[in-house]
């Protein structure tokens, strides 16, 4: 069996420095703020300022992520995202997570409450840049 994917947006994420909490027993807590950034794709708009990624290094291989923020789109709705996944810290793997999307159900953007989405995430060209690239499975 193989699966398709559609492509939905990709999310250029600006990040500024590290909140390092440091080890809190379960592994080294890092929170890393959201200051802004851009949507392209089916979905256009921007990322609102005050989310953050809590990252938590596990191990020296493994990190668990888990982002919280919005996106305004360029007609002014709001979405929520959520995007989770256990990630290895291997310069060369593209990072896989889960993205889950809160939006109006009455609006424009209410597909994105269901379906199963997958997304990879690679560093930008800019310093504390983040691209999300976002798939819908079919």
């Amino acid at each position: 069996m193989n699966l398709e994917a559609e492509h939905i947006m990709t999310i250029h994420v600006q990040c500024d420095s590290n909140l390092d909490i440091k080890d809190n027993g379960i592994g080294y807590l890092r929170v890393i703020p959201i200051v802004g950034g851009t949507v392209e794709g089916k979905i256009t708009g921007e990322v609102v300022p005050g989310g953050a990624d809590w990252n938590t290094s596990l191990d020296s291989d493994l990190a668990h992520v888990h982002a919280k923020y919005l996106l305004r789109t360029s007609d002014g709705e709001y979405i929520d995202v959520q995007n989770e996944g256990i990630i290895k810290n291997d310069t060369n793997n593209k990072i896989k997570t889960r993205p889950c999307f809160k939006a109006d159900i009455k609006g424009k953007y209410a597909w994105l409450n269901h379906g199963v989405y997958v997304a990879s995430l690679d560093p930008g060209k800019e310093h504390g840049q983040v691209i999300i690239t976002v798939y819908k499975l079919k």
